[in-house]
C-alpha cells in the first residue's frame, strides 16, 4: 500500500528538521527523508541567530541548545592577524556564550551551536512531538504534483523503492536541490564568488602553540591579502581552517592544506585531519519558492556566503513562515493566498540577507583589492608599527557591519504581503546594525517583559493572538468571525504602558509565526473580512485601516 502523509519533507538539515519539528508542534504529521545518515563531518553553520533562538524558546529547547556540546565558556573574539605567532591587526571582543546577555529587544541572545550539535537538538525536538517520521539513507527519486496531492518515489538504504502520497512536498535539500531542479526553478544572482577548501582538524591545546590571545575566529592576512580563516568548532580541540581561493576551481590536497595551516599558526605542529572538503561560495536566490503543492526552503531557495551567519537562520525563518501556513490549510481554516504569501514574504528577506552576506565577503576580502603595503610585514620599526595600526583600524571598521547585524535577524518586514493589513503608516528604514521594535503590520511582534522571566513573545506561536492593551475594546465580533472559519484565536490582555507604546495601538492581531497582521484602536473593520484576509481566504480586498 502507498503511504499517505500530510507533508513530505526532503532534506534533513537544520531547516528540514525545524520544519518537521514546528509542524509536529502544531499537531501536523510529516515524513522527513534524508539521503545521508545523521553524521555531520563538516558543520555548515555554527551561529544560531537571535530570532532562531526565539523560536527555540517557543519550542522549549533553549536549554538543549545550551547543553548541546559547544564550550560556552570559550571566548568569542574575532581577530585579524598575519599569523598566530605574528602581528595582530585588530580584534572585535565578544564574551563567551555563557556570559552574553540578551539585548533589550529580545528575551534571547544569539548562541554558538555548530550544525553537528544543533541538528541532533532539532532531531530530538521533532521526534518528541511524535508527529515526525524521520528516515535517513532514504533518497527522493522523483515526484509528481497531481493538483490535489503529490506522489513521490523514494529509495531506502536497502535499495527498496516505494511510493508516498502527500498533501504537500517541501524541498529542504540544499544548494543542489533535487526538488528545485524537478520544478524547473532557476536561481538568480552571482554564481561562484570563491572556491574555498575547509579542513576540520583536531588539536587540543592549540592556544599553547601561539602568542596571540584566544579567539573564536581568526582572519589571516598576508602580502596577497586575506587568504584564510580559522574557527573554533567546539571551543575545545576541533578547528575549521578555510583556505580561501578565487573564482578558479582547483583541488587542495592534504599536503598543501597542512602547509597552509602551519603558515597560519606560525610553526609546525602535530594535529589530526578529520575531514577536508572543497566548497563553492555562491550568492543566489531562487526565482520562485513554490509551484502548486511543492515548495522549497533553506539552501534550496537561497545560497549565501557564510560571512555574517545568515544562511541557516534565514532558512529557519522560511520553515516557521511556511509551517503554520501549511498547518492552516491542512486544518481547513487557511486559504490559497496564505500559501502564496510564503514566497511573497520570504523571498525579499532572502535577497536582502544574501546581498548583505556578499557585501560582508567583499569587505573581508577587501585587502585583496587594496592589499596592505609590504612594510607592514617587514620589521618592527616605529614606521611599520604605525602602518600596521593604520591598516588594522581601517580593516576593523570595515568588518563591524558583519559583527553587529541585529537588524538582519529581527528587522525583516513582510511589506505589502497579501495576508498583512497595512495601517497606512510609513515603513521605517531597514537597517543592518540597528533594530527599533515596531508593532507596524508586517513586522516581528515586539518583545516586552511581562514579569521577570515571561516575555510577551511567549504568548505567540500556536494560534492567532489578539493582544489587547485596553480591556474596554470589545472583541466579541472578532472572536465570532474567527470561530466561523475555525481559525484558532486567543485574546491576551496586557497591562503595560511600555508594551502598548511599542505596539502603537490598542489592539494588535499577531500571527502564529509572531508577525503583526493588523493593528488598530478599535474594531471598525469588518471582522469577517479581516479574518478572511489574514488567513488567505481572499486574495485582494481592501480593508479600512
Amino acid at each position: 500500500m502507498t503511504d499517505r502523509v500530510p507533508v513530505l519533507i526532503v532534506g534533513g538539515g537544520p531547516v528540514g528538521l525545524a520544519l518537521a519539528g514546528d509542524l509536529g508542534w502544531r499537531g501536523v504529521d510529516s515524513l522527513l527523508v534524508e539521503a545521508r545518515d545523521d553524521t555531520i563531518f563538516q558543520p555548515k553553520m555554527d551561529m544560531v541567530g537571535i530570532r532562531t533562538m526565539e523560536f527555540c524558546r517557543r519550542w522549549g529547547i533553549v536549554d538543549d541548545v545550551y547543553s548541546a556540546g559547544y564550550n560556552r565558556q570559550y571566548i568569542q573574539d574575532c581577530a585579524w592577524v598575519t599569523d598566530l605567532n605574528g602581528y595582530e591587526f585588530g580584534r572585535e571582543k565578544f564574551p563567551p556564550p555563557a556570559d552574553e546577555q540578551p539585548p533589550q529587544q529580545s528575551p534571547q541572545h544569539r548562541e554558538r551551536c555548530p550544525q553537528n550539535f544543533f541538528d541532533p537538538v532539532l532531531t530530538r525536538f521533532a521526534r518528541q512531538t511524535e508527529r515526525s517520521d524521520i528516515r535517513y539513507r532514504t533518497q527522493l527519486l522523483s515526484f509528481q504534483d497531481h493538483g490535489d496531492h503529490v506522489t513521490a518515489v523514494l529509495r531506502d538504504q536497502d535499495e527498496h523503492e516505494y511510493e508516498v502520497e502527500a498533501d504537500y512536498l517541501v524541498g529542504c535539500d540544499g544548494g543542489g536541490s533535487t526538488v528545485r531542479a524537478g520544478l524547473g526553478i532557476a536561481m538568480s544572482g552571482e554564481g561562484t564568488l570563491t572556491y574555498t577548501s575547509n579542513a576540520v582538524f583536531r588539536r587540543a591545546g592549540l592556544e599553547d602553540l601561539h602568542s596571540t590571545e584566544p579567539a573564536y575566529r581568526y582572519i589571516f592576512i598576508g602580502p596577497e591579502g586575506t587568504w584564510a580563516t580559522l574557527v573554533a568548532i567546539n571551543g575545545r580541540d576541533q578547528w575549521r581552517f578555510s583556505l580561501i581561493g578565487d573564482e578558479s576551481h582547483r583541488e587542495v590536497g592534504e599536503d598543501e592544506m597542512r602547509k597552509a595551516i602551519f603558515r597560519a599558526i606560525g610553526q609546525e605542529f602535530d594535529f589530526e585531519f578529520l575531514s577536508i572538503l572543497p566548497w563553492e561560495r555562491r550568492q543566489l536566490v531562487a526565482d520562485s519558492y513554490r509551484k502548486g503543492r511543492v515548495f522549497i526552503a533553506g539552501d534550496a531557495a537561497h545560497l549565501t556566503s557564510p560571512t555574517g551567519g545568515f544562511g541557516m537562520n534565514t532558512g529557519i525563518l522560511d520553515a516557521v513562515n511556511l509551517s503554520w501556513k501549511l498547518a492552516a490549510n491542512l486544518q481547513g481554516w487557511g486559504g490559497e493566498a496564505l500559501l502564496d504569501s510564503y514566497e511573497y514574504e520570504q523571498r525579499p528577506v532572502a535577497i536582502r540577507n544574501v546581498t548583505e552576506a556578499g557585501g560582508n565577503l567583499k569587505r573581508m576580502l577587501g585587502p585583496r583589492v587594496a592589499k596592505p603595503s609590504a612594510e607592514v610585514f617587514e620589521d618592527d620599526s616605529p614606521q611599520t608599527e604605525a602602518a600596521r595600526r593604520e591598516y588594522g583600524d581601517a580593516y576593523t571598521e570595515a568588518m563591524k557591519r558583519e559583527w553587529f547585524s541585529i537588524g538582519i535577524h529581527l528587522g525583516y518586514v513582510y511589506e505589502g504581503s497579501p495576508v498583512v493589513v497595512s495601517d497606512g503608516s510609513p515603513m521605517p528604514p531597514v537597517e543592518v546594525q540597528r533594530y527599533v521594535p515596531t508593532g507596524r503590520p508586517g513586522h516581528r511582534a515586539p518583545h516586552a517583559w511581562l514579569d521577570t522571566d515571561r516575555s510577551l513573545l511567549d504568548e505567540y506561536g500556536r494560534e492567532f493572538v489578539a493582544v489587547r492593551f485596553d480591556p474596554s475594546v470589545d472583541l466579541r465580533k472578532l472572536t465570532a468571525a474567527a470561530e466561523s472559519i475555525a481559525m484558532p484565536l486567543r485574546i491576551v490582555d496586557v497591562d503595560s504602558a511600555p508594551a502598548a507604546e511599542l505596539y502603537g495601538a490598542k489592539i494588535a492581531l499577531v500571527r502564529p509565526d509572531g508577525t503583526v497582521a493588523w493593528r488598530g484602536d478599535d474594531l471598525t473593520v469588518d471582522p469577517d473580512l479581516l479574518v478572511d484576509r489574514v488567513t488567505g481566504r481572499i486574495r485582494e480586498r481592501a480593508l479600512a485601516a
